[in-house]
């Protein structure tokens, strides 16, 4: 589940970023002033808080798994949040984290066609040639995993397969740029030069988290940027890496329902997602599904 980038994070100047719809009447005088930067906490896991995540981040892929084969036509999102919220409670006995997380009223997301994240299942059944994406993310003593995947019913539009693997590798370059002594401006600068490379879009708006005991801890993981910059990557540190990739232009807008997020220009939007660990080494992926190599 995407975290909304906060107006103060840090990030290259020449770019901007959205905020929900503001109260206008509310602001004063010196609303153009910027405002204090807040201290970023990351939290460095121990090794037993890394075996904990790496329980939490199993039992979420699982779930992709087993949901797999019930995505199809004519099947609505409703049913498949049913299935799952089954499936963790009374099978793997864990907590589905999204349910009542701030309001959110379903346990998982399904993000449909041009929605972009925050989908909340409903009655609508999905069609021949859609894409969805399920996002899933379990609390399993504590911990969570976090972690989504895209699936196609039936054939999809060339745009829509083009959009959804061109999200794909922008998760593998970004996952794989992850080690000690790089920064997290170097990961979202190797997926936003890749996805604008492919004439996609990087949504700047919802990026990824920091995860832990929280579900959104910091630091704040954005898909764009310059090389050399932002938080250093340390071991211990676990976080995802979820770019929300659009076909047309980057630009989103958020639904009356306060959760849905859209293309303004109703193009079609990918992601993929993975709750990653940096090692000593490199990076380890604790949402990987057994035999998967991504």
């Amino acid at each position: 589940m995407a975290r909304q980038v906060a107006c103060n994070s840090d990030r290259p100047p020449t770019l901007k970023s959205s905020m929900r719809p503001r109260d206008h009447s509310r602001q004063t005088e010196n609303m153009f002033q910027k405002p204090p930067k807040q201290p970023i906490a990351i939290t460095y896991k121990t090794p037993i808080e890394v075996e904990k995540m790496r329980v939490a981040g199993q039992l979420a892929a699982e779930v992709l798994d087993m949901i797999a084969p019930y995505v199809q036509e004519g099947v609505a999102t409703e049913e498949l949040d049913r299935i799952c919220h089954d499936y963790m409670v009374n099978v793997q006995k864990v907590i589905p984290a999204p349910l009542n997380y701030r309001g959110f009223p379903r346990s998982i997301c399904t993000s449909v066609n041009h929605v972009v994240c925050h989908g909340i299942p409903g009655p609508k059944k999905l069609r021949k040639g859609d894409v969805v994406n399920i996002d899933i993310t379990v609390i399993k003593d504590g911990y969570h995993g976090d972690t989504s995947r895209m699936f196609s019913i039936g054939t999809p539009s060339i745009a829509a397969q083009r959009v959804c693997r061109i999200a794909y590798e922008c998760l593998r370059i970004g996952i794989e740029t992850v080690r000690p002594g790089l920064r997290l401006g170097d990961v979202g600068h190797a997926i936003q030069k890749y996805a604008e490379a492919q004439r996609c879009s990087v949504v700047r708006e919802y990026c990824g988290h920091g995860i832990g005991r929280d579900f959104h801890e910091d630091p704040q993981v954005l898909h764009y940027g310059n090389p050399g910059e932002g938080v250093p990557l340390l071991p211990g540190m676990t976080f995802t890496i979820e770019p929300m990739i659009n076909a047309g232009k980057r630009h989103v807008k958020l639904l009356p329902d306060g959760w849905t997020v859209v293309t303004k220009d109703h193009s079609i939007s990918a992601q993929w997602e993975h709750t990653v660990l940096v090692t000593e080494t490199g990076y380890e992926i604790l949402t990987l599904s057994p035999g998967a190599t991504l």
